[in-house]
């Protein structure tokens, strides 16, 4: 039951986000600047969280999906933290607690 869960909050969370990061939002967009990203990373970003979200749901790409989740999630932390941008840490944190039950849970 665990595993079924965090999987599919996963896969809501990295579509979700995607969506956000392709559509590039005024916000979004200025977050990416000031990190010092080009214009074009969000939407790369959000494409790759969609591909994510895809390979979490099937069961062919479970794994893979999972290791590049946890790649696009890692690269995340490490951009907040560089840019002492703490607010975006807490959904981030959510992101690795469910990755870890996704990975562990048979």
């Amino acid at each position: 039951m665990v595993h079924a869960v965090s999987n599919w909050l996963l896969v809501a969370g990295f579509f979700g986000a995607g969506l956000v990061n392709a559509i590039g939002t005024s916000r979004t967009q200025a977050d990416f600047a000031r990190w010092g990203y080009p214009r074009w990373w969000s939407i790369l970003t959000g494409g790759l969280e969609i591909m994510t979200a895809v390979l979490i749901a099937l069961p062919v790409g479970h794994v893979i999906g999972l290791i590049v989740g946890a790649a696009i999630i890692a690269a995340a932390v490490s951009t907040v933290l560089r840019h002492r941008d703490f607010s975006h840490l807490v959904p981030l944190g959510g992101f690795v607690v469910l990755i870890f039950l996704a990975a562990i849970w048979p």
